[in-house]
């Protein structure tokens, strides 16, 4: 059965978000609210939405751009790094080309040296991030906060308070619950419906600069689904697939299609759009803001930190609590820290939940596809 053919029309609008919200960010700026463009789930948005602005994210992820990028750029890197940098380079992303402030941050080596020639086209801020969780890396992580702060304080003219932080993790916390409320209704076996819709609402969500209205359509989103899951209208038994990794969006989403176009379906995604950036709330009970909002984006379990155990706590609880059959490790070209990691998460997941594993390495362009289909036809045939 075609779920998404009996889901409501909002669906749809999640589905098309990041392209219709050009013209919301337009007119945004005609109105004389400031827009920050950022690139990693570490950052936290709460400071940015303290303040009026509008936090918007401008990881590109295709390969459209990824030619004129490499006439600055070495040919080898990250496809992800390469794609972010020729749509600010070509004018060919409207976040970007809006954007007051662009924030980076210190993850991987290859962003850190791209954001010193990113910086010829806007205002570009490099935000410090520790690679350990430890109570050094935490101190260190929550200087860099009130740093941020204070420059979006002399950027923009304004003093963003205590109290203005505060309403701002409420409303992400919200939004989060939400979120989450959503993504779990893969936890139903069978699910009532594909995972790459799944994704393309959680990815959308991020271009919905309206919480309060994403918050509720969510919500009415998730009624629509079980009310319907009740009715009936759900897929078939498929193989559960769990995915984690490096960032999947745009071209790299061609390896959920190639697992749900042969027999399985993706019930969790592990990655910075999914459950690792939205499993976690702030404390909005701690006495500290800064010291909550640092305890929070620092845990992120991405492959950056050394050691990374909060990634292996989140995975081994996703695979629980979806009843996941198999994980693929997504891995964009280039990806070191990702790739050097598949060794330790294979044997995680072989190791003590005695599921099959793989890994996909793979960039934006469509070359690989017809492999990709037939690794997963015979992945899913073996399961």
């Amino acid at each position: 059965m075609n779920v998404k053919n009996k889901l409501p029309e909002i669906f749809e609008t999640f589905s098309n978000q990041r392209r219709e919200s050009f013209i919301v960010v337009h007119d945004l700026k005609e109105k004389g609210i400031p827009v920050v463009g950022l690139f990693c789930t570490y950052l936290p948005v709460e400071l940015i939405m303290a303040m009026g602005a509008i936090p918007v994210s401008l990881c590109s992820t295709s390969d459209e751009t990824i030619p004129d990028a490499e006439k600055d750029l070495p040919r080898n890197l990250c496809p992800l790094i390469k794609s972010s940098y020729g749509f600010a380079k070509t004018d060919k992303c409207p976040y970007f080309y809006f954007s007051d402030l662009v924030v980076g941050e210190t993850t991987c080596d290859g962003k850190k040296k791209m954001y010193e020639y990113l910086a010829n086209y806007k205002d570009v801020y490099v935000m410090e991030l520790p690679n350990r969780q430890t109570e050094d890396g935490l101190y260190l992580f929550k200087k860099e906060l009130i740093r941020f702060q204070k420059k979006l304080e002399e950027k923009f003219g304004v003093e963003i308070k205590e109290e203005q932080i505060r309403e701002a993790i409420r409303l992400k916390n919200r939004e989060r619950i939400a979120l989450k409320r959503f993504y779990s209704l893969m936890k139903k076996n069978p699910v009532p419906i594909k995972g790459e819709e799944i994704y393309q609402v959680l990815y959308g969500a991020s271009f919905q600069f309206d919480k309060e209205k994403e918050i509720a359509d969510l919500h009415m989103l998730c009624d629509k689904i079980e009310k319907e899951y009740e009715e009936g209208k759900k897929l078939e038994d498929r193989p559960r697939i769990l995915i984690t990794g490096s960032p999947i969006s745009g071209g790299a989403m061609k390896v959920v299609r190639a697992i749900e176009e042969n027999g399985g379906v993706v019930v969790c995604f592990e990655n910075c759009s999914g459950a690792k950036n939205i499993e976690n709330l702030v404390d909005e009970e701690e006495k500290d803001v800064y010291e909550a909002l640092a305890k929070r984006y620092l845990a992120i379990g991405c492959s950056c930190m050394s050691p990374n155990p909060s990634r292996y706590d989140l995975l081994g609880r996703l695979i629980e609590e979806y009843q996941v059959d198999a994980v693929v490790d997504v891995v964009l070209q280039a990806c070191h820290t990702y790739n050097v990691e598949t060794l330790g998460i294979k044997r995680f997941v072989k190791e003590k939940y005695h599921i099959p594993y793989m890994t996909i390495e793979t960039d934006y362009s469509s070359g690989d596809i017809g492999q990709l289909n037939t690794r997963m036809m015979a992945f899913i045939e073996m399961l």
